[in-house]
């Protein structure tokens, strides 16, 4: 891996310089980031994929959603259309993506826009939907044509982008300094167990400027569920056995979650935003009887639930048990009032939804 690193080294230097270059840009505004009265929250990381954006943003979706109508924007990765285009519940993830159909499923009352040009989706959500008073822009910390009114930038417990390099070398996708933009800082999927002292020696390492507030998250993982039955849960024991199906950028976490209460865990992993096929059911049915024991089920996220879906009937026809497994933020130290009166104090301060608030 170190030798990989050292043969791609010159690479990551050429990548670094054309992201210096693009920033440095933006910082002396030759290059203008379209600001607007809308308040703008930004949910993103430095590092490529991984780091728990899609339950933040479902954490913000619930905290803000009784004070503010909201929207969420995102890029939709994966999905085989393009420009601007607001979800509707019955539209597939090849169409939408997998996290703006998550979101849309979860919350059918928010507006769930797509958008690879944010500074024309902005407007024409706000056409849709002028009630809107917040904007949630998920997977956006790069993307500086618009300007965030407040920027959160989320890092994994283990793999910290203090200590990764850029890519194709590592997995940042800009230099480490770039955290200088945010106005938060979360490191996400901590283990509850964290001391105090390794969270001191975790800030001594990030070293978050004055301004800025750091955070540390874990994750709450629910009772899982049926696909497509929210009512019919699954308990899990230590006889049971798991066949893990995913395709997301880090499944460690839920990995070893779900090994700490069953007997046996086995995977079956595609890349990122992986667009199923059905002779990838064909391997999933194969993994599946592969798998030893006679208490056994297979488990996904509800990411992978999303692009799932269109094969609900194969997989019941072929009597293949799959239940998502749900996930939420938890924030330690109790810190979690003092995260939400951050972003209501940027709201509060706000003058579009000071005057404007429903």
């Amino acid at each position: 891996m170190e030798l990989l690193k050292l043969i791609l080294s010159p690479l990551a230097f050429l990548y670094g310089i054309m992201v210096y270059a693009r920033n440095f840009l933006y910082d002396r505004k030759i290059l203008h980031a379209v600001e607007f009265e809308v308040p703008i929250i930004v949910v993103g990381n430095l590092n490529v994929g991984g780091t728990g954006k899609t339950p933040f943003i479902e954490y913000l979706i619930r905290l803000l959603k009784p004070h503010y109508p909201l929207a969420t924007l995102s890029r939709g990765y994966g999905r085989k259309t393009t420009g601007f285009r607001l979800a509707a519940l019955n539209d597939p993830a090849i169409d939408i993506g997998d996290e703006p159909m998550q979101f849309k499923h979860r919350f059918p009352d928010v507006p769930v826009a797509v958008g690879e040009n944010r500074p024309l989706a902005i407007p024409n959500i706000l056409m849709h939907h002028p009630q809107t008073r917040v904007i949630l822009l998920d997977d956006a910390f790069q993307h500086r044509s618009v300007k965030p009114g407040l920027s959160v930038l989320l890092t994994d417990y283990r793999d910290l982008f203090t200590r990764d390099m850029l890519l194709p070398a590592g997995r940042l996708r800009e230099g480490r300094q770039a955290y200088k933009r945010a106005h938060v800082i979360v490191v996400t999927k901590c283990p509850p167990d964290l001391g105090e002292r390794e969270q001191h020696q975790i800030r001594e390492e990030i070293q978050p400027l004055p301004r800025q507030q750091l955070f540390f998250a874990g994750l709450d993982y629910g009772s899982p569920y049926a696909l497509g039955n929210p009512q019919k849960p699954l308990l899990l024991d230590d006889r049971t056995n798991i066949l893990l199906m995913t395709g997301i950028a880090n499944a460690g976490s839920l990995v070893r979650y779900l090994e700490s209460r069953v007997a046996k865990v086995e995977t079956l992993e595609f890349e990122d935003h992986h667009n199923y096929k059905e002779h990838d059911m064909e391997e999933l049915k194969w993994a599946f009887g592969r798998l030893p024991g006679d208490q056994k089920v297979i488990m996904t996220t509800e990411k992978d639930a999303m692009r799932l879906w269109p094969f609900g009937q194969w997989l019941a026809r072929h009597q293949l048990p799959v239940y998502c497994q749900p996930v939420a933020i938890r924030f330690l130290n109790d810190d979690g009032d003092l995260f939400n009166q951050r972003i209501f104090n940027y709201l509060l301060k706000h003058p579009y939804t000071r005057s404007k608030k429903a």
